[in-house]
């Protein structure tokens, strides 16, 4: 399994999902790579819709259809309808299962465009 995780230059959420990320892991072995997207170009080219962006093979499985790529800030909400910056540890842990994630971790898109 390969992780990519695409945020915006300096995004404050990036470390709190690259905690969540080690911990849905549970010492399960993954390559796990940081992009930093400043570009509208780049993030169109990633499909990124927002910061953090979390790829698992290639996908994001958090996406939700006809969100617009994006170098903004990403919000995402656990299954009690919560917001943080982050998908949580138990939607990582389903998002990495292969269980689609996506139903019971809705995002929606925050903060406005993020330019360095």
């Amino acid at each position: 399994m390969r992780i990519t995780v695409l945020t915006v230059p300096d995004c404050p959420n990036a470390p709190l999902v690259r905690e969540r990320i080690t911990a849905a892991l549970d010492g399960k072995q993954a390559q796990v790579e940081l992009i930093e997207v400043s570009e509208e170009g780049e993030a169109a080219r990633w499909q990124m819709t927002g910061s953090p962006t979390v790829l698992v093979d290639g996908v994001d499985l958090f996406a939700v259809a006809g969100t617009p790529a994006s170098v903004s800030c990403r919000l995402y909400r656990d299954k009690e309808g919560r917001s943080g910056g982050a998908p949580s540890i138990e939607a990582l842990r389903q998002a990495f299962a292969g269980t689609g994630a996506s139903a019971t971790a809705p995002v929606e898109e925050c903060c406005g465009a993020h330019r360095p």
